[in-house]
């Protein structure tokens, strides 16, 4: 990933998402203009993989992109038991809202997630399409294993997952009760995106050709973009001219769901101020890079990190044995390696989350 792709502003940048059912990521990446969305692959993290890849397909109907395919990936990690966040999300991976729509199109059954993954991408130009991952990076590793040559196609990997501490932002990480300030958001050290599959992530991390392509978008810049009570009610309506008329179904989807965050987030970690949105800001950076939208990200006139996933230590509730697996060790590089974000413009983030949304209030008006 080099400077910035002026060229081609017309012309839709085509990505995958691989996530475990993100809605504001897939949000993001079915309605932005400058994005043409390929495919959804779901992966184990948030819920088990029969809820993520039934949630992505309720959220596709939802934002009326149904005819995107979506495909069941990785079921657990390399080498793990995987691990869910009920706690978080819910039992279903996706609590909040009585408001989803069931999934109108079942996910693709008589493909496999990976190669559908590499044959989409590799059947776009060399240097155009982007893959982005909000979930586990179990699928993200076996692509790349598998078929090494998508790394050299794509033009970037935008990641969200990892968190830095040690001031590399100013926003606030949480705290526990009990355990106090905290690094991580599944344990004191590690993010859980991460930690649901650090050997995944220490591959891709690792990978010499991957490293100048990725971004990685940690709980540190996360934390910054707050869906307070205000930004709230604005998705919620949209304009002053909607509140008589009251708020439209898909809009009342996406407020319930950040209302249910809103409790998780005060209640384990003591952030009242608004849940963060982690998800779609692995989608907006690819909006900075391409061009596209005056949606700036800081980071530093190109400084880049080596990063480093910590893998020793079991999957387990006790700090003995857990130790620090899955914590996100960087330290500075001269070379080509990985971009992470210090900050955004939270404001124009916001407003291109609004202007998504009204297109799709729009598109599902005109169904109607």
């Amino acid at each position: 990933m080099g400077e910035r792709d002026t060229a081609g502003f017309k012309t839709p940048t085509p990505l995958w998402l691989d996530c475990h059912d993100d809605a504001f990521a897939i949000l993001l990446a079915a309605h932005h203009p400058r994005l043409k969305l390929l495919g959804v692959s779901t992966v184990h993290g948030n819920a088990s993989l029969a809820h993520t890849t039934a949630n992505a397909g309720s959220i596709l109907t939802a934002v009326g992109a149904q005819h995107i395919p979506y495909y069941a990936g990785a079921a657990k990690p390399l080498c793990r038991e995987a691990v869910h966040a009920p706690n978080i999300h819910g039992a279903s991976g996706l609590d909040g809202t009585s408001l989803l729509p069931e999934a109108s199109v079942p996910p693709v059954k008589d493909g496999n997630a990976i190669l559908a993954m590499r044959n989409a991408l590799l059947g776009q130009p060399a240097s155009r399409p982007w893959l982005v991952a909000t979930g586990a990076l179990t699928n993200i590793a076996l692509l790349f294993a598998t078929f090494p040559e998508a790394a050299e196609h794509i033009a970037g990997l935008s990641i969200m997952g990892g968190a830095i501490g040690d001031g590399f932002t100013d926003a606030p990480l949480g705290h526990v009760k009990g355990e106090g300030q905290r690094i991580g958001n599944h344990t004191p050290w590690a993010e859980f995106n991460i930690y649901c599959d650090p050997e995944a992530a220490q591959s891709v991390f690792s990978n010499p050709v991957l490293a100048p392509k990725t971004t990685l978008i940690p709980l540190d810049l996360t934390h910054t973009v707050l869906a307070t009570k205000a930004v709230q009610e604005n998705l919620l309506y949209g304009s002053s001219d909607a509140r008589g008329k009251g708020a439209s179904n898909v809009r009342k989807v996406f407020h319930d769901l950040l209302v249910f965050y809103a409790h998780t987030y005060a209640d384990v970690f003591g952030i009242s101020a608004g849940p963060p949105l982690h998800d779609p800001l692995a989608v907006a950076v690819v909006l900075f890079d391409i061009g596209a939208e005056e949606l700036a990200f800081d980071d530093r006139d190109g400084e880049r990190f080596n990063v480093e996933i910590v893998t020793d230590g079991k999957h387990s509730d006790w700090d003995a044995e857990r130790g620090q697996v899955g914590r996100t060790m960087i330290w500075e590089s001269n070379g080509p390696k990985v971009r992470i974000p210090h900050g955004l413009d939270v404001g124009r983030f916001w407003d291109v989350i609004e202007e998504c949304l009204q297109r799709v209030d729009r598109l599902l008006a005109l169904k109607n």
